[in-house]
């Protein structure tokens, strides 16, 4: 079984060429996951998970099911323990997608750096 993946950083997605999915069925379910990604906020933070950099990969495998490993601005984050289900629903809710389980993974540390430009202007952090 071949995945396809995107992978966090500077928040391009980098797709995997080797999926059995179609490619335009890719290109749909990679930028609407993205899309549902953008549709989830840190309540503390005004700006989505997507752009600031905390989404570090998501795997598209063959069977449309989605395996995504996200972080937090900071372990001790209030919302620790519900974000990851708000993200499984925004990504489960995606037409095509099967099914979604996200893995909160601490390493490598968020930091700034991850934020996009976007997010960078949200927050007034020129």
């Amino acid at each position: 079984m071949s995945d396809a993946a995107i992978t966090g950083g500077a928040n391009t997605p980098a797709i995997a060429s080797d999926s059995a999915i179609p490619p335009e069925e890719l290109d749909r379910l990679t930028d609407d996951i993205v899309a549902a990604l953008k549709s989830v906020y840190d309540p503390e933070i005004p700006a989505d998970i997507y752009e600031l950099g905390l989404i570090y990969k998501v795997d598209i495998a063959d069977d449309r099911k989605v395996a995504i490993d996200m972080t937090l601005t900071a372990p001790g984050c209030p919302v620790a323990g519900e974000m990851p289900g708000w993200v499984e629903t925004a990504v489960a809710a995606v037409p095509g997608v099967q099914a979604c389980a996200v893995t909160m993974v601490f390493d490598p540390p968020w930091d700034q750096s991850r934020m996009s430009d976007e997010a960078r202007v949200a927050l007034d952090m020129w």
